[in-house]
């Protein structure tokens, strides 16, 4: 039978059953539709998560600590789960100084290396003072997309004394009923310990005087320990947290300093002490932590494998991502399963309307059996209304599933913003969901519609020529 003749036989008998065949490709239409919204949700609340992480950069950055002196397989060695293969092919562990950020700093595909600078100080604005955990910030945060949402102004330069100051700290510094941006321009004074070098033992001894001498401990440290005010005046104000807003990264804290002037305050912070506990052999700047990014993600993998062969402990988000990916992906499925459930349905109804049809069309089929037309053609012809039930079922679903999708992402907007938060987009319908979700349906109509069209072919045309 050809392919002309094929769809005008499917098309009339389509139009001969309408309420039948619309009801039909109705289920299928629901079918499809909750697949699809169930689907775009889960695709949506991935790419809200990847873009959350994203636009921070956090995707190109490893932060490397170093390695804690401890046997294989027990807690506290700090790079990570490794064999013993790989354990054998690690250098010991070393100090993270200088001559460390260096050689970081030298291997390919990076872009910079910073150190992690935190610390807990006293911001004081009067009458108000608070404790706050304070944070370097590099020059190259101001493009990350780290900062969206800030009022104010990024650091005028790498050496200035400003600060950036997170919403739910400036509320607190201010007197109560006062706006967060109240601070822009204000000066705050911070208090912190601040680190002093010590002179060598033989000049200290002959410059100290008697009621002035240094302690024992702070000798064996290398330096001594005194109390420091720095003001710096107020340039942005961050979202505060109840909106959403703020850094997303390692460093999250209430204040912002320039890397550059926050590595000058020669602040006090905890690897410092840990150092001195360790060793007092230590020569130049040890830091807790660095910060390198990378050109692009795919040279994260390699880059981290390059700083843990060094002696370091290197860690990044794509680690966590990668179960994270595994998450999203059963969560997919099951999506998928309980929205394939309604189209099962749906292919019961394509059944039961085939051999309806069957049924009423035997002389039909009894007519054009007698007339030449081979088991095969019949066969054809009930794939082929089976076949555009799916199709015109799939095309209405995918368009009643982004209906429902675009209710569900109005209605979260709504409710988001009446409980004062941003309304992040959780929906979306990519174009291979689109294409899947027809064919998918199409496919599901033309295995429905096996057994009858084998039953259609089997019909013995003489007695569907007696059937009345």
């Amino acid at each position: 039978m050809k392919v002309r003749d094929l769809t005008e036989l499917a098309a009339r008998n389509l139009r001969e059953a309408v309420l039948r065949n619309s009801l039909t490709t109705l289920g299928i239409a629901v079918g499809v539709a909750s697949l699809v919204a169930l689907l775009s949700l889960g695709v949506g609340l991935q790419q809200l998560v990847n873009r959350s992480v994203a636009r921070a950069g956090l995707f190109d950055t490893v932060s490397v600590r170093p390695r804690q002196n401890t046997p294989f397989g027990q807690p506290g060695g700090g790079g990570g789960r490794r064999t013993p293969r790989e354990g054998s092919n690690l250098e010991p562990p070393r100090a993270l100084d200088d001559a460390a950020r260096k050689e970081i700093a030298a291997l390919p595909n990076v872009l910079e290396v910073n150190p992690e600078v935190r610390f807990t100080a006293e911001a004081r604005l009067e009458p108000n003072s608070q404790l706050v955990l304070v944070s370097g910030m590099a020059q190259s945060s101001q493009s990350s997309g780290t900062l969206d949402g800030m009022t104010g102004k990024f650091f005028s330069g790498p050496d200035v004394q400003e600060v950036i100051v997170q919403g739910d700290m400036a509320k607190r510094l201010l007197e109560d009923g006062k706006a967060p941006t109240a601070l822009l321009g204000q000066e705050i004074t911070l208090r912190f310990a601040q680190r002093q070098a010590l002179p060598p033992p033989s000049q200290q001894a002959a410059a100290d005087a008697p009621n002035q001498a240094v302690g024992p401990d702070e000798e064996a440290m290398g330096f001594s320990i005194v109390p420091s005010e720095k003001k710096f005046r107020v340039v942005g104000v961050l979202p505060g947290s109840d909106s959403g807003g703020g850094p997303v990264g390692f460093n999250n804290a209430g204040l912002y300093l320039p890397l550059a002037v926050a590595e000058k305050l020669q602040v006090v912070q905890g690897a410092d002490l840990r150092d001195v506990a360790r060793t007092s052999t230590g020569v130049g700047q040890r830091y807790a932590a660095l910060n390198v990014r990378a050109t692009g993600p795919a040279a994260v993998t390699q880059l981290e494998s390059s700083i843990s062969h060094m002696g370091f402990a290197a860690f990044s988000l794509i680690d966590v991502t990668r179960n994270l990916r595994t998450f999203f992906a059963i969560f997919d499925l099951f999506l998928g399963i309980f929205g394939s459930l309604a189209l099962a349905v749906a292919s019961l109804g394509i059944i039961n309307t085939l051999v309806m049809a069957i049924l009423e069309r035997r002389r039909e089929i009894g007519v054009l059996k007698a007339l030449g037309a081979a088991n095969r053609d019949v066969r054809q012809l009930f794939f082929a209304e089976a076949g555009v039930m799916g199709l015109v079922g799939g095309v209405a679903g995918v368009m009643l599933g982004w209906g429902i999708g675009r209710v569900i992402q109005f209605g979260t907007m709504v409710y988001m913003k009446r409980q004062g938060l941003s309304s992040p987009n959780i929906w979306s319908v990519p174009w291979w969901l689109v294409l899947g979700a027809i064919g998918f349906a199409v496919l599901i109509s033309l295995v429905s519609g096996i057994y009858p069209a084998s039953r259609a072919a089997q019909l013995d045309p003489v007695e569907a020529l007696r059937y009345e």
